[in-house]
């Protein structure tokens, strides 16, 4: 990924190298500084004339503010993100899938594939996901704001699986590195309760500003928490209840869909919370550094 879009990254790098901090503060009173305090100048020609000790903090200087910012990108790892890109949107359906815990791991493991099958030539959502993951890292070591990358999934409300691909508090590295390699497609979307664990994570950090960005390719469903009919939309207001808690708490929730069809239910989910629906999915790893700036400038 690295290679081939060597471009492209040298691209992204400069555009973030940009969006370090020009803000100063003026620091007044100094011993020493940039020029003479004017104020502190004239208090102290006041003291001389009153025959006072003259005052030696008569400079300023400008210190440069730091940026603060932590960031955590929750990527859907749910089984539609298998999905080859310029397949029909309508194929997949995780609701094909049997009950019964055994009969589930078979349908699953058909799913994916068998082993020795032939290397995939086309490229899958979650790949996407990847590539736009790695890219954006060459930015933020760039940029130097604090982030993290989970995945999450799930399969049922006693099965909520949420993965750290990077933790916010983690160094780039080699490892990081293995665990993005090995992000891959699994159950169903259970959103709200990986939503609330990531707002606890960013509760905890320090930073004057945090934003939850949530990539996914389609609205929130599982077993028992998406089903039509009357529960159909529990999902998606339970999701939008998540979001708002975060907000509640500071963070700046952030949703960025590949799913065309996603109108119906993201104006529910979001409300006045921004959001983005990616109409070219191929665009994925060039908008994802575009819409961090804007949220983060």
């Amino acid at each position: 990924i690295l290679q081939t879009n060597a471009n492209m990254i040298a691209e992204i790098r400069r555009q973030f190298e940009q969006v370090r901090p020009e803000t100063f503060r003026k620091i007044r009173r100094l011993p020493d500084g940039e020029e003479f305090d004017f104020d502190a100048l004239v208090e102290a020609m006041i003291d001389m004339r009153l025959g006072l000790s003259l005052p030696d903090r008569v400079y300023w200087r400008r210190n440069k503010l730091d940026r603060d910012v932590a960031v955590l990108f929750l990527l859907d790892m749910s089984a539609s993100t298998g999905e080859a890109i310029d397949e029909s949107r309508g194929g997949a359906d995780e609701w094909d899938a049997p009950g019964n815990p055994v009969d589930y791991m078979l349908w699953l493991r058909n799913r994916r594939g068998t082993e020795g099958a032939p290397r995939r030539t086309y490229k899958r959502i979650i790949d996407l996901e990847k590539e736009a993951s790695i890219l954006l890292i060459q930015a933020l070591e760039a940029l130097g704001d604090k982030y993290g990358i989970y995945g999450f999934s799930g399969y049922g409300r006693e099965n909520v699986e949420y993965y750290t691909i990077k933790d916010l508090n983690e160094q780039m590295s080699e490892k990081v590195q293995r665990r993005i390699d090995k992000i891959t497609p699994l159950h169903a979307t259970r959103m709200g309760p990986a939503i609330r664990h990531s707002i606890k994570k960013l509760d905890e950090i320090d930073a004057k500003t945090k934003v939850l960005f949530l990539i996914s390719d389609g609205r929130p469903q599982d077993r028992g928490y998406s089903r039509e009919g009357v529960e159909k939309e529990y999902a998606v207001h339970d999701t939008r209840k998540a979001l708002l808690e975060g907000k509640q708490k500071g963070i700046i929730p952030f949703c960025l869909t590949v799913d065309k069809a996603g109108h119906d239910y993201l104006k529910t989910m979001m409300g006045d919370m921004g959001y983005e629906i990616l109409s070219d999915i191929s665009m994925l790893p060039q908008r994802l550094p575009e819409l961090y700036k804007r949220l983060t400038v």
